[in-house]
């Protein structure tokens, strides 16, 4: 059990049968009245993002999420198949399960397969993925403006913004939690 005092940054906690992700949390002391929690909550499985504010005093039981690191084995239809690393078993997910950030993901890629009570609500991607540049357009000598982009597509099929010297062939490092270029690989 956690109390609504204990709560911090990235604490989960079941609330009326869902399970919640403490976003961000503040202490208010009014100098008139009883003190209060004002927190932001994301719920983990529906991924609904709510402001709540709690009594110090209210008990929640903790919930415990479980990530397993798997590999990202092939997709057929609406369903993605992951590997577990240690039983080498297969394990289906929902292409309803998968976050925007999927897009940066190839096959043979270790993700955090994320679980509660045995239920997969999501796929974590890793933070940072080295992916090939497939189609692009040339960059003219001269056309150097301020931060000037082109799109490039990937070879996951994902298009991003990248800078005017990047060309086809070339291997980038892109931030999966943003989808922007970082830097040539």
């Amino acid at each position: 059990m956690i109390s609504a005092g204990e709560f911090r940054n990235g604490v989960t906690f079941e609330m009326d049968g869902n399970v919640f992700q403490i976003i961000e949390f503040q202490h208010v002391k009014p100098g008139k009245g009883a003190a209060f929690v004002r927190t932001k909550i994301r719920n983990v499985i529906a991924g609904s993002v709510i402001e709540k504010t709690f009594n110090p005093t209210e008990k929640f039981p903790t919930a415990y999420i479980e990530r397993r690191e798997m590999e990202y084995s092939y997709s057929d239809g609406g369903l993605y198949y992951f590997m577990d690393q240690e039983s080498f078993e297969l394990v289906p997910i929902n292409e309803s399960d998968l976050d925007d950030s999927f897009k940066f993901v190839k096959e043979n890629m270790l993700c955090k397969v994320l679980s509660y009570k045995g239920k997969v609500f999501g796929v974590e991607p890793p933070t940072f993925v080295e992916l090939l540049i497939t189609q692009t357009d040339p960059g003219f000598k001269g056309d150097t403006a301020t931060n000037a982009t082109k799109p490039a597509t990937l070879e996951t099929g994902c298009e991003i913004r990248v800078p005017l010297f990047i060309d086809e062939g070339d291997r980038i490092k892109i931030d999966t939690r943003t989808g922007e270029y970082m830097e040539r690989a």
